[in-house]
């Protein structure tokens, strides 16, 4: 009897997903095509910008009060992904922390989610971050750094557990992708795979103009 009653619950659920969806999609600072999300999400709309083919998965939080979140094209959300672009200024004596208003520097800095990045269930990722084309980050995680392209991470801090591929067939399967203006090259991929580490966080907005249109551009690569 609970189960009936738990199915007939999530069968209303998507009957009005979509219809919910339609209006809540134009709130979006700028979305792609085939843009899915749960309208029983949480999200600092204006200041999220998506790209094509991305689902958002289940009961995400995407909070960006002032800072923005970039995600590019062919994202997968888990259920229940997290994502934070700000920070409590945690440095005033004197004050309790909740009374604290002002910002201190890098308390906010945009999020960047680069294109074919597939996000585990439940992950949680921090402001400044920038997760790398291709790149896999293990369900639970929190990630605290910047992602290597086609690196999985996992863990809290998340750390790199390796790679999906050796260079010769990422530099294969971005042949078959991407054009060549946008494909990594042996050097820049033969430095991440050696290091094994994970990147600085980007102090800085992402390039001017993703995200502006209806079908965003891709996500400029990493490059450190």
């Amino acid at each position: 009897m609970l189960w009936l009653m738990g199915k007939s619950l999530d069968l209303s659920r998507r009957a009005v997903r979509r219809p919910l969806m339609v209006p809540l999609r134009s709130l979006f600072g700028s979305h792609g095509r085939k843009f899915r999300f749960d309208p029983w999400g949480r999200y600092s709309y204006p200041n999220i910008h998506v790209g094509d083919y991305v689902s958002l998965g289940y009961r995400p939080i995407l909070l960006a009060a002032r800072s923005e979140i970039w995600i590019g094209n062919r994202v997968m959300f888990g259920p229940q992904v997290v994502i934070v672009g700000g920070n409590h200024n945690i440095a005033v004596p004197g004050q309790f922390m909740c009374d604290v208003y002002e910002k201190a520097d890098n308390d906010d800095l945009d999020v960047t989610i680069e294109d074919d990045v597939w996000v585990g269930a439940r992950a949680v990722i921090l402001r400044g971050v920038r997760i790398g084309r291709g790149s896999v980050i293990g369900a639970g995680s929190v990630v605290t750094k910047s992602v290597p392209p086609y690196a999985i991470v996992a863990g809290n801090p998340a750390r790199v557990v390796r790679f999906r591929w050796d260079v010769d067939t990422i530099l294969r399967h971005e042949d078959a992708l991407y054009p060549p203006e946008e494909r990594y090259t042996r050097e820049q991929l033969q430095k991440w795979q050696t290091a094994g580490a994970m990147l600085p966080l980007v102090k800085k907005a992402p390039i001017t103009g993703i995200g502006a249109a209806a079908s965003p551009p891709r996500v400029t690569p990493v490059v450190s």
